[in-house]
């Protein structure tokens, strides 16, 4: 990598690079977390105070917030470590236990991927500046109430708090199903946010990784009453019966096949605007080490030549993806989009690379029980 200062842009749902040239494949160890490193906290609202107040209005409102933060980078040579700490290991995706299923020959978008909506904790929730959004996924867990996603989708580092009024609507797709009781699978509500210590307290991006303990869903039909929109609620169960949920893998190979998922919605750094948000889009290739980025203790990821923009943050990238059973295996979440040849336009995105550290954030999560 040339030795020209690197400028970092961390948006809240979406983390922007101008880099050199991309850096070799290497592989590094780090000792597997235990319980002690995984941080859980619950979230501030009911499931239905939570769902209530992501009225239609609020939710086409909401904002990636590319630009909240701006910071720098500066020098320092690509030393990446991503690599396995151990052996490999997976986890089935939920209903293909064993099962196998047809080919096909088309890219069907997983049921699994949706929208996560939020606000800035400490914020005046009534303030349209405070409504944001990512993306993210089911994914299997023993009592299949798993979102996964990425820790900056859940944790903000400004304040040090988790999000509020934390939802997500699987299969979302081109706004208005999301309201009036037309989202075929419904929205969930945060219970409990699970992270690793070195984001939470260090605020280091390979662990950029969070997984999100969901309360059984509910549809809702938005009704305007006297001018002010009130909810009606239907309880329609736990997510992962409803839409199944993602296999998890860790210690993969680096190079490897992967599809992503997710909600694009902001501009290039050129300003154009390609997506809008409102409907899931994808990204399919081989996936390699990306350049260190060491104010920020990125070292361990591994990426991808894909133009998303913020607002696919917290989507999965799914190993051995099967169209025709729409899923495959949780290796990695959009985390950083890269301009690596500077012309002011996303050419790659980035995800922590999933090791042990990784998969005991997971299992802590996926053995946590909600009501």
């Amino acid at each position: 990598m040339n030795s020209r200062a690197r400028r970092l842009t961390i948006p809240l749902t979406g983390l922007l690079m101008i880099a050199g040239a991309m850096g070799a494949t290497s592989t590094g160890a780090s000792a597997a977390a235990g319980p002690g490193d995984v941080v859980a906290s619950s979230a501030s609202e009911s499931a239905s105070q939570a769902t209530s107040f992501w009225s239609p209005d609020r939710m086409r409102k909401a904002t990636d917030a590319t630009g909240d933060v701006d910071l720098s980078v500066s020098g320092g040579k690509a030393s990446p470590s991503a690599g396995p700490d151990g052996k490999p290991g997976s986890v089935p995706p939920i209903g293909q236990e064993g099962a196998k299923s047809p080919k096909s020959k088309q890219v069907n978008l997983p049921n699994t991927v949706g929208r996560v909506f939020f606000t800035l904790p400490g914020a005046n929730p009534l303030d349209p500046k405070s409504w944001k959004y990512c993306s993210g996924s089911s994914v299997q867990s023993k009592y299949r109430n798993l979102v996964a996603t990425s820790a900056h989708c859940v944790y903000d580092v400004k304040t040090n708090r988790f999000y509020d009024n934390w939802i997500f609507i699987p299969s979302y797709w081109d706004g208005d199903q999301a309201w009036n009781g037309k989202n075929p699978y419904g929205i969930y509500a945060a219970k409990t946010f699970n992270a690793h210590d070195d984001f939470v307290v260090k605020e280091d991006y390979d662990f950029d990784y969070a997984f999100v303990n969901v309360h059984s869903g509910f549809k809702v039909k938005w009704e305007k009453k006297d001018g002010k929109w009130k909810p009606v609620f239907t309880n329609v169960g736990r997510l992962g019966d409803n839409v199944g949920g993602q296999g998890f893998a860790w210690n993969q190979k680096v190079k490897s096949n992967v599809f992503s998922f997710g909600y694009p919605a902001g501009p290039h750094p050129d300003g154009d605007k390609p997506y809008t948000g409102r409907t899931m889009k994808w990204c399919y290739g081989t996936t390699g080490a990306m350049p260190a980025a060491p104010r920020y203790n990125i070292q361990e990821h591994i990426g991808f030549k894909c133009a998303f923009t913020a607002g696919a943050s917290g989507g999965p990238w799914l190993l051995k993806y099967k169209n025709s059973s729409r899923t495959g295996y949780l290796v990695g979440v959009n985390s950083v989009a890269w301009d690596t040849d500077k012309n002011d336009r996303y050419d790659r995105i980035s995800s922590p690379y999933f090791n042990g550290d990784t998969y005991q954030v997971y299992k802590v999560a996926a053995n946590r029980w909600t009501k």
